[in-house]
């Protein structure tokens, strides 16, 4: 049985060509993926990334950071005849398995496959994804994983969703926040976790462009400025970890509920929501 995944996995990359660390990941996993670089950048990739998997952006430069990158690679999936579509960073070094408290590097496409079988029994899960390794500490109980919250950088995409990509900043919880209104569901997987680099860490992708000041205002700030305006109704501003962030409250999401596809069994020893009856992260 194949491990790799079967909707198309996108890399949306700026700048990282020597880096290149989700590429690279991939690679060592055997994954096939596509990664979207824009025009003045593309021999760069070419020389260290195979032509066929690299395609090239009409664009250049709109200073809008990836949302319009997103947008083509949301068309060019579409345009495939894929029902879904992962998107991930190109910052991410790593796969892991959580289980029993221990962190195992993945050595195949299981990540992709496990979150793959499980967001298909449900016909309204159109957002899913892996948590952030480092969110993810091996001493607390953990479930396996979390319905109706944000899901960021390693995202698994129903292309049945009508929204797109918008904005400057905060894009992944934005558009987690609009398909939740919706009345549908999002989930983070914590038994596969992405080992992605901190936001500002890497030179390239977006750090020059949005996160760094602008002027004298705050990038930081302005981001989280930009989805309380998006969504007042869910988000404050607060000061934490020595920096200005946005703060969601997702509870008024909670009643949200995976609905089973019709005929769609689900195999012993395995819960309603699909996922297997073990501990995770004990």
């Amino acid at each position: 049985m194949s491990m790799n995944p079967k909707y198309p996995v996108y890399i949306i990359s700026k700048g990282r060509w020597e880096s290149r660390l989700t590429s690279r990941a991939l690679e060592r996993l055997g994954v096939p993926y596509h990664i979207v670089v824009e025009p003045q950048e593309y021999d760069n990739y070419a020389a260290v990334i195979d032509s066929p998997k690299i395609h090239v952006l009409p664009f250049s430069n709109l200073g809008q950071g990836s949302i319009p990158a997103r947008n083509w690679v949301w068309e060019h999936s579409i345009g495939i005849g894929a029902e879904r579509h992962w998107i991930l960073d190109d910052n991410i070094r790593d796969f892991y398995r959580l289980h029993q408290n221990l962190k195992v590097k993945v050595s195949n496409g299981v990540c992709f496959k496990a979150t793959e079988d499980f967001v298909d029994r449900y016909v309204n899960l159109d957002m899913a994804g892996l948590q952030y390794e480092s969110l993810a500490p091996r001493k607390q109980k953990r479930k396996p994983f979390i319905l109706n919250t944000r899901v960021y950088s390693c995202i698994l995409l129903s292309n049945r969703v009508t929204h797109r990509w918008r904005g400057r900043y905060n894009e992944d919880t934005d558009l987690s926040l609009r398909i939740l209104k919706d009345g549908s569901c999002t989930l983070l997987m914590q038994a596969f976790l992405c080992d992605k680099i901190a936001t500002m860490r890497m030179k390239g992708g977006n750090t020059e462009e949005l996160y760094k000041l602008d002027g004298q205002k705050d990038g930081r700030l302005l981001m989280a400025q930009s989805l309380q305006q998006q969504h007042p109704d869910v988000t404050k501003i607060v000061w934490k970890w020595g920096r200005w962030q946005h703060s969601v409250d997702y509870r008024p999401f909670k009643n949200n509920r995976l609905i089973r596809k019709p005929g769609v069994e689900i195999p012993e020893g395995v819960n309603n929501y699909g996922m297997k009856l073990v501990k995770l992260g004990e």
